[in-house]
């Protein structure tokens, strides 16, 4: 399922790094990046994942809040967040349904890992409405965060 800019963002419940359930409901009338990526403490996540939490003070000012989703399990991420101080919220989509749900899913992934999420950047409104969506093809490359920014100030 390819996702793109207008549709209505499919609602989850996940498990958080802090073993709460977070919906993507919880985040009505709010600004919302769902940030999917491959996995904890590999060389690109980590790095994208740090200059996001880098640039935390631009994603306050535009009212946005980020959910960073991956197939790691919740302990895997709690150790992952508080290791690298991420200041957002890290959900584990063990059962892979959310990354599947949103086309962010890669069947087969490097050194013969299967079901493994898709790096992938996408904007919420406060309606539900996804307003930017980009899955990329491959795991080294990074979100377009310029037009992430770009898009969370265009919406009122």
């Amino acid at each position: 399922m390819n996702l793109k800019q207008g549709d209505l963002a499919p609602q989850f419940t996940l498990k958080s790094s802090a073993r709460e359930d977070v919906s993507l409901q919880d985040f009505k009338g709010q600004k919302v990046i769902i940030l999917f990526f491959p996995g904890a403490y590999s060389s690109v996540c980590t790095a994208e994942l740090c200059t996001v939490r880098d640039e935390m003070a631009d994603y306050k000012n535009l009212d946005a809040v980020i959910l960073a989703i991956s197939v790691d399990s919740l302990f895997t991420l709690n150790q992952f967040k508080q290791d690298k101080e991420y200041p957002f919220t890290l959900l584990s989509d063990f059962n892979k349904e959310v990354c599947q749900a949103y086309g962010a899913y890669y069947e087969e992934f490097v050194f013969g890992m299967k079901g493994v999420a898709r790096r992938a950047a996408f904007v919420v409104d406060g309606d539900g409405i996804i307003r930017y969506a980009e899955v990329l093809e491959s795991g080294g490359d990074m979100p377009n965060f310029a037009e992430v920014k770009n898009t969370l100030a265009s919406i009122s």
